[in-house]
């Protein structure tokens, strides 16, 4: 779950005439961009590393490419994440961040503040959403995956992003957060209205982060009611943010909602294009996906682990960080960036970086040194990458060993990438498999 606001649609915006004449600067957030943009970060990271260009909702901001650069970046407390420190208030008219959450209050959350606030509430969640809640969360994930595949393994065919990489992560996290079953639905509807991005209805988006605050407010309020006094084993995290304190300072319930919200938003749909990309991979690297067929039929993890790493460095499920605004004059890759400058640092350029990774466009699913930034650096690193690891594990672990011939239903060419800014995610994924009997 890395910081992460809803992407604006592809464009045919073209990159800013770039300082080497000779060379044109390669169009950015096109339609062709979004179904592979590597070629195009390849020639930033050489001719263009620090590179400022419109985005398609017309807000100019510098694209940082390189792996060095973007790690200063994502660690410089000099770049504010909070929208205030822009020079122009594209945030109010929905231009950066989630739409509809400055309306929603729900601006209180980690991907939209600093130091000391960011350190305080991030203190306070970190002691409701641990290493060893997630680590008691795997059986679940484990069953829930069992379930969505057996909704389809006997038919043959199916979409993995709709029927299997979206639910997952949705039906895991309103667990993990304590969301009664009955109201999962309705989270369900409103995620998937949040990851069309602009496919949907005009302001279809606000209006589900209108609802979701709605009914989290209520939810929160109703468990404080009811909270016992000591813990019970397993009590969700909603539950543990509300008891968590801090030299006895508790989460408002405001900041509690915006909390459960971003928990929610940003947890999401990492994993379901964490699922989809990896999947993807595996079944266009066919030696790659019998290396780790093998290795899990011989009931080893490691290759696993370390194959899930260079699928989030390979083709991660975020494209760019989310914004972070100069709050004074600052230097980045050689470049002179000015006070309220948007920053974006390109996640999916950096961790193909032939200057910190050997043959950066090679999948190898044994790649060891392998420090990618697909879960950011520094203060913002993503909260809940132990949860998104653990459910793309167990996902792909599952799928290659439950459909063993798993394969393509469509031409590579003729799959569609979601258009946006941050995210990188396929909008499906038909597959076929030897039905189950």
């Amino acid at each position: 779950m890395t910081d992460q606001p809803c992407p604006a649609e592809p464009s045919s915006h073209p990159a800013r005439p770039s300082s080497h004449p000779g060379e044109p600067a390669p169009a950015l957030f096109t339609w062709e961009f979004a179904t592979d943009p590597y070629p195009a970060y390849a020639w930033l990271r050489e001719h263009a590393p620090v590179h400022r260009t419109r985005l398609p909702s017309g807000v100019e901001a510098w694209l940082v490419t390189r792996y060095a650069d973007a790690r200063q970046a994502l660690a410089d407390q000099r770049l504010s994440k909070n929208p205030a420190h822009h020079d122009e208030p594209a945030h109010a008219k929905g231009k950066t961040g989630i739409p509809g959450e400055r309306k929603a209050e729900l601006m209180t959350h980690l991907l939209n503040i600093d130091p000391p606030d960011h350190t305080r509430l991030r203190r306070l969640v970190s002691k409701a959403f641990t290493p060893r809640r997630v680590a008691e969360f795997a059986p679940r994930v484990q069953e829930l995956t069992d379930h969505l595949i057996g909704q389809f393994a006997r038919r043959g065919s199916a979409d993995l992003i709709h029927e299997f990489a979206f639910p997952l992560p949705i039906y895991a996290i309103c667990d993990l957060l304590g969301v009664p079953r009955e109201d999962q639905d309705d989270f369900r509807d409103w995620a998937g209205m949040m990851i069309r991005h602009g496919g949907g209805p005009r302001g279809g988006v606000a209006r589900s982060v209108k609802k979701m605050r709605g009914y989290l407010a209520e939810l929160i309020h109703k468990k404080r009611e009811a909270l016992p006094a000591e813990p019970a084993p397993g009590e969700d995290l909603i539950s543990g943010l509300i008891r968590a304190s801090d030299h006895g300072e508790h989460l408002t319930e405001n900041e509690a909602a915006a909390m459960a919200f971003i928990l929610l938003f940003a947890g999401f749909e990492t994993t379901v294009n964490l699922i989809g990309n990896g999947t993807y991979a595996l079944l266009t690297h066919p030696g790659q996906r019998r290396r780790l067929e093998e290795s899990l039929a011989r009931r080893e993890t490691d290759l696993l682990a370390t194959g899930v790493e260079e699928l989030l460095r390979y083709d991660g499920p975020v494209e760019l960080a989310t914004w972070r605004f100069a709050t004074e004059p600052l230097t980045i890759g050689g470049q002179r960036i000015a006070p309220g400058d948007p920053v974006l640092v390109v996640l999916a350029a950096a961790d193909r970086d032939p200057e910190r990774f050997a043959d950066p466009d090679v999948l190898d699913l044994a790649r060891r040194d392998n420090q990618h930034l697909g879960y950011g650096h520094g203060i913002h690193y993503c909260l809940g990458a132990p949860l998104a690891r653990l459910e793309g594990q167990t996902a792909l672990a599952t799928l290659l060993t439950r459909l063993p011939d798993l394969r393509l239903a469509a031409d590579p060419a003729e799959l569609r990438w979601r258009g946006g800014l941050i995210m990188r995610g396929l909008r499906t994924l038909p597959v076929e498999f030897t039905p189950a009997s």
